[in-house]
């Protein structure tokens, strides 16, 4: 009994499942590249801009710190990609293999129908074979097979041209993806090679700042103090907001029922004609009607949770301001983030600091400052070395402070990008710098992720 190699059906079996396992969705791990490749773009350009404009501060060691953050994302998106190329590399020579073999078991049989054709190659032998039919329809029958098992052969020949050019195109790609791996791990060298420099880089700055600890409590301490002026003239603003609305709510609701005690008064009948259903006589509803013509608007029975919900055009804007989330304009141009909103800490010292909002660096002092949304200007103050503004968009509320030159005041209503004031000077006085803080009422949150990338 002749036997069957079970290895080429081990491999059709093993190489089915392996194939459609998806190691990690390709398009996502490309995708996630070229984000990582965009955002390393935009750091370094930032970070060369920081750089130039000041030597070893605590703005360039955040900044650098973020790059060494993303360059490490970045290294392993590329080490993804590579155990992905793998992957394919491996589950594609096990395809050349299973196609290796049907090649093999193909070109056997088709030998096989060769040498059956040499040995019956006589025109006379097929005459033979189809002369010594016991019918016509046994003749028929064996006509038909003569010139399908033709077409067996021919379709033999060209199920081997077909796996031999499938063959060769496997083999391509295979090279195809050898060197693609080649490259991504040029480059994964290449990155590894850049963040070791940045983490150095990191360390000198590092030095440089721990021996200016000192000088550094001082600017720390002096920021706290700004920043606590900061939110309690904010806080102030926004609780005056908040009273002035819930004034003017108590103030509607007296009116209103005011006007319905005067209508009552004007219409006594009315109130006796059918007490279930007060609404049911005309000459009531047009009495109430009238009377409450002269108030701007109803106000419901029960206490809002915000007097800052109120009004139509406050929900308009608090509405249009959560749609707009991550996708509000930054509030000056080419700005670099130096310190983000929550704590941040000095490496290697003690000193630590609450950041009320994000604090942004800018090329130069003196560049336009802009609002970042359609808004009510609540409050324009000093705080004795830089002006703040905080303009109201219904219940949010958003504060730009280390200015200067100052174009709007108080009550003014401003619209997106429109110009509000100029950076003033950082810490260091090279540099401009603003502090951006956001305020959902009297609750702050992170505004960076509420800007556009």
């Amino acid at each position: 009994m002749r036997k069957i190699s079970l290895l080429p059906v081990l491999c059709l079996l093993i190489s089915g499942p392996l194939m459609a396992q998806p190691t990690q969705d390709k398009t996502q791990i490309e995708k996630e590249r070229q984000e990582l490749q965009r955002e390393l773009r935009e750091i370094e350009a930032q970070y060369g801009k920081v750089k130039q404009q000041t030597s070893q501060t605590l703005g360039q060691l955040n900044v650098l710190n973020r790059k060494i953050n993303v360059q490490e994302q970045y290294i392993g998106s590329i080490s993804k990609e590579i155990r992905s190329i793998d992957d394919d590399i491996y589950l594609s020579n096990v395809e050349i293999y299973r196609l290796q073999k049907q090649l093999d078991t193909l070109k056997s049989q088709y030998a096989k129908t060769i040498v059956y054709a040499y040995k019956n190659r006589s025109n006379y032998d097929y005459l033979n074979f189809i002369f010594s039919a016991n019918s016509f329809n046994d003749a028929i029958k064996r006509i038909a097979y003569l010139k399908s098992y033709r077409t067996y052969r021919e379709k033999q020949v060209n199920n081997i041209v077909e796996t031999q050019q499938l063959i060769a195109k496997r083999k391509q790609q295979q090279l195809v993806r050898k060197d693609k791996k080649n490259d991504a791990l040029t480059d994964q060298t290449k990155q590894v090679a850049e963040l070791a420099k940045q983490k150095n880089e990191k360390a000198a700055i590092v030095a440089k700042l721990k021996t200016q600890e000192k000088d550094l409590s001082k600017q720390i301490a002096a920021k706290k103090k700004r920043d606590r002026d900061l939110n309690n003239a904010i806080l102030a603003i926004v609780r005056r907001e908040m009273k002035a609305k819930e004034d003017q709510a108590k103030a509607e609701a007296a009116a209103k029922k005011k006007a319905d005690d005067l209508a009552k008064k004007n219409n006594p009948a009315t109130t006796n004609t059918n007490p279930s259903n007060p609404n049911t006589n005309p000459a009531n509803n047009n009495a109430s009607n009238n009377a409450t013509a002269k108030v701007e608007r109803t106000i419901p029975v029960s206490k809002p949770a915000s007097y800052l919900d109120l009004n139509a055009k406050d929900v308009e804007l608090n509405n249009k301001f959560e749609l707009n989330k991550a996708k509000l304009p930054w509030p000056v141009d080419n700005g670099v983030v130096t310190f983000h909103y929550g704590i941040n800490k000095i490496e290697n010292t003690l000193l630590t600091f609450d950041n009320a909002g994000i604090t942004i660096a800018t090329p130069t002092a003196g560049v336009a400052v802009k609002a970042v949304f359609d808004g009510e200007v609540s409050g324009v103050y000093n705080l004795g070395d830089g002006m703040a503004i905080t303009i109201r968009h219904g219940k949010y509320f958003t504060t730009y402070s280390n200015l200067t030159g100052v174009s709007v005041s108080k009550g003014s209503f401003v619209k997106t990008g429109q110009a509000i004031g100029k950076a003033g000077r950082d810490d260091n006085g090279i540099g401009g710098q603003i502090d951006f803080i956001l305020m959902i009422e009297t609750r702050k949150v992170d505004p960076q992720p509420w800007l556009r990338r």
